[in-house]
């Protein structure tokens, strides 16, 4: 099967949408475009989720419905990500009709195998969370999230999550690269080793949210509600052989609920779980852990209307490996940007596409007689394909950028080797051809490019393409540019002054 499947978790939408949100749906829309590009049929969802006894309250204080409330968040997370270029194929929210029928036929399901029963709630909950927690999971009163935790009494169903632990282990055992990093994974096996009770899965105090067929003084439990929403996307979208998902990205403080609860509901109706789950870290700023009460919580507006979108994205993905925490700095970005964008990639792309354009007549030379040292260099930026493949297939985004990085660094130093400005005037012949091959690491490297800065990539593929939007990889190797024509480009990315 050519198909690819990458999910975003959907997005609970108390508030617009942060820097981890972004990030999240950065890494998603780098591995999607990245998948498209090499020949894949990509389904990338993202989304929000509306349901809970969190939007309720947040809409009462404002004297809302429910419905208005979200309706008022909801185009904000939209229009950012089109302003960071992501490119999902469909955006869920849980307030959708086919959703909210989807997910009540899987609860009758559920219900008719017998994994669901009535009985009784007593514990702790934070709201914060839309989670429960047992005694022993609290630190100082709190949840271990540092949420407020409420007691709560009441008639609820729950799910047989007990029946699923040795499945679950089996399930580990088969599949292990089931999360990413592995560290993460030895954290989810820990934890179901350790035991694994029934889950609440139904609220009577909660209004807002999906009402349990046949018994409607009760809610569905918004994790079961919002989980299943992978699969309702795709049975909106007539897409269900895209089923298993090939990848949920995530953040780490959601992975119990992705690894443990969503694989044993899977199995409870006999649906395969999905193949991998990415789970990233978080962000801080400035070495700060970011929080409402401090004010120092980033907005991703602000930082692409100070910057820009390409390079909020490379910034982010160059900072921190996956899986790992990262600190967000204005200098550092700022450092980034010049140094490996500005100096490497854009001075290359600046000096070689200008000097040709006024000595080649405006056209891409043809190459001749071609040296070990031409040879060599060609060789080494066709094949960074191979490599790229290999490290965005294990989510080592940051190591991808390197070798991209590499095949500027190693065309700038051939291009102070060759000193096409003296051959210019002393083999006209060599000139053109050190200027072929550079031109060549160009276009190769810009197509690389593609999933990570698009922007940035399109401005520099123009020079050579009259269109170069979306060139995929398969057009790397076995293309001969001579005599294309080339476009003049007056500034590839934009220099700070720190």
């Amino acid at each position: 099967m050519n198909n690819f499947y990458i999910t975003t978790p959907i997005y609970y939408v108390n508030g617009p949408a942060h820097i981890g949100h972004a990030y999240t749906n950065i890494i998603a829309d780098v591995i999607a475009r990245f998948k498209r590009l090499d020949g894949k049929n990509v389904m990338f969802l993202t989304g929000t989720d509306e349901h809970g006894q969190k939007i309720f309250r947040s809409a009462e204080k404002q004297n809302l419905t429910p419905q208005e409330f979200v309706d008022n968040i909801v185009p904000n997370f939209k229009y950012l990500w089109e302003k960071m270029g992501c490119t999902y194929d469909y955006f869920i929210r849980t307030t959708d009709a086919s959703h909210k029928e989807f997910v009540r036929g899987i609860w009758q399901q559920m219900i008719n195998k017998g994994y669901i029963y009535l009985g009784k709630y007593s514990g702790w909950y934070a709201v914060r969370d839309e989670a429960f927690y047992a005694e022993s999971e609290l630190v100082d009163g709190k949840a271990p999230t540092g949420a407020d935790v409420e007691w709560i009494e009441e008639p609820s169903y729950f799910f047989k999550l007990s029946a699923f632990q040795e499945k679950l282990l089996q399930f580990f055992e088969d599949n292990s690269d089931f999360v990413v990093p592995n560290y993460r994974f030895n954290e989810v096996k820990a934890f179901v080793k350790g035991g694994l009770r029934d889950i609440s899965v139904s609220r009577v105090s909660v209004q807002w949210g999906i009402k349990v067929p046949n018994n409607t003084q009760h809610t569905i439990y918004v994790w079961l509600d919002a989980l299943f929403n992978y699969l309702s996307a795709l049975h909106t979208n007539d897409k269900n052989d895209f089923w298993p998902c090939d990848v949920h990205v995530i953040g780490k403080d959601i992975l119990t609920f992705h690894a443990v609860y969503w694989p044993a509901f899977l199995m409870s109706l006999d649906i395969q779980p999905p193949k991998q789950i990415l789970a990233h870290g978080w962000w801080k700023n400035e070495g700060e852990k970011m929080s409402k009460s401090l004010g120092n919580v980033l907005d991703p507006n602000d930082i692409i209307d100070e910057f820009s979108p390409d390079y909020m994205r490379y910034f982010m993905l160059r900072e921190m490996q996956i899986g790992q925490d990262g600190n967000f700095s204005t200098n550092a970005l700022m450092q980034r940007i010049n140094g490996e964008l500005v100096n490497n990639i854009g001075n290359l792309v600046q000096r070689v596409v200008s000097f040709a354009y006024k000595n080649c007549h405006g056209i891409v030379p043809e190459g001749n007689d071609f040296t070990d040292e031409d040879t060599d260099l060609l060789n080494h930026c066709h094949n960074a394909i191979d490599n790229i493949r290999e490290l965005i297939d294990n989510y080592k985004i940051n190591d991808a950028l390197n070798i991209i990085l590499e095949l500027g660094h190693n065309a700038n130093a051939y291009v102070e080797q060759n000193a096409p400005w003296k051959l210019k005037t002393e083999n006209t012949k060599r000139m053109q051809t050190v200027i072929f091959t550079l031109l060549e690491n160009i276009r190769v490297i810009s197509i690389l490019l593609q999933p990570f800065i698009p922007d940035g990539a399109l401005k520099i593929l123009n020079t050579i393409y009259k269109s170069g939007k979306d060139i995929p990889f398969a057009d790397i190797k076995g293309l001969n540019i001579s005599g294309l024509s080339i476009n003049p480009i007056d500034q590839v990315f934009r220099k700070f002054e720190i």
